[in-house]
């Protein structure tokens, strides 16, 4: 048995930036409020954000793009930089809420995205509740030679994702990958990130040029920057199990996060882990309903 959506998507494809960008829709269109905008993570695509939408106490206006070469967005077939994630943010609060600041529900990337955004435009995020985008480990100058490297040579061949037989092996694996995911909601999943291939079996709808590794290294010190002229409250929620918060060594402490920030509010889920939003919906929705109020 695969879940069952209570609350009816709706897609839809825009012109973003002069491209494709497929957006998915949730409750009645926004009227003279601004709609809540979720934005997903890296290997994801908005339409797992259902799990969560169908918790929410009430229904109300959403919008969820796929990021540029995520799901049924345009897939660029070469490298990928991250400030043009901010410029597409952009692009589609002047389509949703022209000249309004919103309310934003990130995870992971997409919390990333939205907190940095959050600090270069302070005057367009009204409230954030970011899940698990916490930024990366701080990187080293020295390892820029390596890391350049590494770029060049995974030009040469990039890397595809896997090949399954079928959406059921497909879930089979992310459950087994992560066994804090019930298969039912495995399944739903797996046909949200599976594209079906020519001779019927299936591999993941991601475009494989983000394989390849960031020739440009992590710089947390210029992250923290904007993290500091973010003027929204903010929610950040935390996996107690995350599988990368405990990388950040002495920058994943709460004190850490609350230096930076100027309003926040932490809240960590028991027995959760970075895919907090897929494996426990309801507390993740509840969390938001209390928060945006």
């Amino acid at each position: 048995m695969s879940y069952e959506p209570r609350r009816t998507p709706r897609h839809e494809i825009v012109r973003l930036r002069g491209r494709d960008t497929h957006l998915t829709h949730w409750g009645p269109p926004a009227g003279g409020e601004p709609p809540l905008v979720f934005l997903h993570g890296f290997l994801d695509t908005s339409d797992t954000f259902q799990f969560v939408v169908d918790a929410l106490a009430r229904e109300q206006a959403i919008a969820a793009p796929d990021w540029r070469g995520f799901g049924r967005s345009h897939w660029q077939h070469e490298p990928y930089w991250f400030p043009n994630y901010f410029a597409d943010l952009e692009a589609l609060l002047d389509r949703v809420a022209p000249g309004r600041a919103v309310r934003i529900v990130g995870h992971s990337m997409g919390g990333n995205i939205a907190a940095l955004y959050a600090g270069i435009r302070p005057e367009r995020v009204e409230r954030l509740v970011n899940l698990e985008g916490f930024g990366l480990p701080r990187t080293a100058p020295e390892r820029a030679p390596e890391r350049y490297r590494e770029w060049l040579d995974a030009l040469r061949e990039p890397k595809a994702f896997g090949r399954y037989a079928s959406l059921e092996q497909f879930a089979q694996v992310l459950a087994r990958k992560n066994p804090r995911l019930p298969l039912e909601r495995a399944r739903f999943v797996a046909r949200q990130w599976a594209l079906e291939l020519p001779d019927g079996g299936y591999t993941a709808n991601f475009d494989p040029a983000h394989r390849l590794p960031n020739p440009v290294l992590y710089r947390r010190d210029e992250a923290e920057a904007c993290w500091r002229r973010v003027t929204a409250p903010t929610l950040l929620v935390l996996g107690e199990l995350s599988e990368y918060r405990p990388g950040l060594g002495a920058d994943g402490a709460d004190a850490a996060f609350h230096a930076l920030y100027r309003d926040l509010e932490i809240a960590t889920l028991p027995g959760a882990g970075h895919m907090l939003h897929h494996e426990q919906p309801e507390a993740v929705a509840a969390l938001i309903d209390r928060f945006l109020g």
